[in-house]
């Protein structure tokens, strides 16, 4: 198949997305990425599984275009672990494998949110990208946050909203985030650090700096005027006032 088979121009539409394309062929990608950005989306072209975790780390991404045959890590690994570590993205695979089992895979393990086989239409891909965008975006303004347990990675309702947590933090945030009304008293989260190193221990001064670093990286990628993610409860502890779902 010709890559020109597959993209032809359509009518720019407006869209304020990110879009990772990942695709071994390279003038495939670029002509992926160059009519993309025709119709306003910010694109950005990798060839392989390696090439899309370094991109990921530096940039916020919305939504992958994935090919399945790619060299080292294979496409549905990659939509797996996306899936899962960046659970509100968007993800379409876009591949020529056309059997049906290859279709279910894609969505029962890769995850995907469509599965389109080439040559695409390019106002189709246009169509997808816009209408998947959509939930992405609802789901953003839902202002959930979402922690990868395993990677200690918490994401914003904005795809720049990105924080890398030490072993302690993403500790608080899970017990705040099980606790009923998300509060817990300051000895109880001693206790549970202490449970981790009992020769050592925590003081209710060490958790106070604690909570202080995680307030002032959750300060750092919210926007002015939004309410502190965790808050003092006189008398009792701490209260986490940002929703949080737990992802491992």
């Amino acid at each position: 198949m010709s890559p020109t088979t597959l993209l032809q121009k359509t009518v720019p539409v407006q869209s304020n997305f990110v879009v990772a394309v990942v695709e071994d062929d390279q003038l495939l990608r670029q002509e992926l990425e160059v009519h993309l950005r025709a119709n306003q989306f910010t694109v950005y072209g990798v060839s392989s599984g390696a090439a899309l975790n370094d991109l990921i780390t530096a940039e916020p991404i919305d939504m992958f275009i994935i090919d399945l045959n790619l060299p080292g890590e294979g496409g549905l690994s990659i939509c797996k672990r996306l899936r899962q570590a960046l659970p509100n993205s968007g993800i379409v695979i876009m591949t020529g494998r056309v059997a049906l089992h290859d279709r279910l895979a894609g969505y029962s393990h890769g995850g995907a949110d469509f599965y389109l086989t080439k040559p695409v239409s390019p106002d189709e891909l246009v169509l997808v990208l816009l209408s998947l965008g959509k939930r992405v975006k609802k789901i953003s303004q839902a202002g959930e946050w979402n922690l990868s347990v395993r990677d200690r990675i918490l994401l914003g309702p904005d795809p720049w909203q990105k924080l890398r947590l030490t072993s302690r933090e993403k500790t608080l945030l899970v017990a705040l985030s099980h606790a009923k009304d998300h509060t817990l008293e300051s000895g109880a989260l001693c206790d549970l650090f202490s449970a981790e190193n009992v020769e050592v221990g925590m003081s209710k001064h060490a958790l106070e700096e604690l909570i202080a670093r995680l307030r002032k990286k959750f300060k750092s990628v919210q926007t002015d005027g939004a309410e502190p993610a965790i808050k003092s409860v006189w008398g009792i502890g701490y209260q986490l006032c940002v929703p949080i779902t737990l992802v491992y």
